[in-house]
């Protein structure tokens, strides 16, 4: 069996199945180098290792296979791309356009609130009819989630669109609707 070495060279040369026969050749090795690399990152973190090296991998089989001579300089090079994936993912997480500092809320944890006082159901009432305003199949949503009380299939029956819509919609109007009584009182 050649070695990685030999590979490299293959693949320089522009041969495909080198191609296919060196990356079961150094998987796990790809695999280790993310798994420490994750190892440094934030606890919490959603990115695998396995997913890390397939982001790697993804970006190498771009790159020109003429800067890899050897195994050391192969590896060398992966490392660099899993560190600036990593880095990038940082960007993004911490971009303002992706929410910045903002804590990501679990909307199906977040219940609209419906004590049943006339205050807080004119309040609701007066929120839904601005929502309405601006997207009348929010409102409906709402009006058939929180008063009636059906289930998302059932809405998406109802309105004629699909279950997943009505996720998204729903979703949304809970969130508009929380941010709207909140800046009414």
């Amino acid at each position: 069996m050649p070695d990685a070495t030999q590979f490299l060279g293959a693949m320089a040369a522009g041969d495909p199945k080198a191609v296919e026969e060196f990356l079961p050749l150094v998987y796990e090795q790809l695999r280790r180098l993310a798994a420490h690399k994750m190892a440094n990152e934030v606890p919490g973190q959603t990115l695998q290792p396995t997913a890390l090296v397939h982001e790697a991998w993804l970006r190498l089989s771009q790159q020109s296979r003429s800067e890899w001579k050897n195994r050391e300089q192969f590896f060398a090079v992966a490392a660099e791309v899993m560190r600036r994936i990593l880095v990038d993912r940082a960007r993004r997480r911490r971009a303002q356009k992706h929410g910045g500092d903002l804590e990501r809320v679990d909307l199906d944890a977040v219940d609209l609130p419906f004590a049943g006082s006339d205050d807080l159901v004119l309040q609701v009432h007066e929120a839904l009819e601005r929502l309405a305003a601006e997207d009348p199949e929010k409102a409906q949503v709402v009006k058939l989630r929180f008063f009636v009380g059906l289930e998302n299939a059932e809405v998406a029956t109802l309105l004629g669109v699909s279950e997943k819509t009505v996720q998204r919609h729903w979703a949304f109007a809970k969130a508009w609707l929380t941010r709207a009584m909140q800046e009414d009182t």
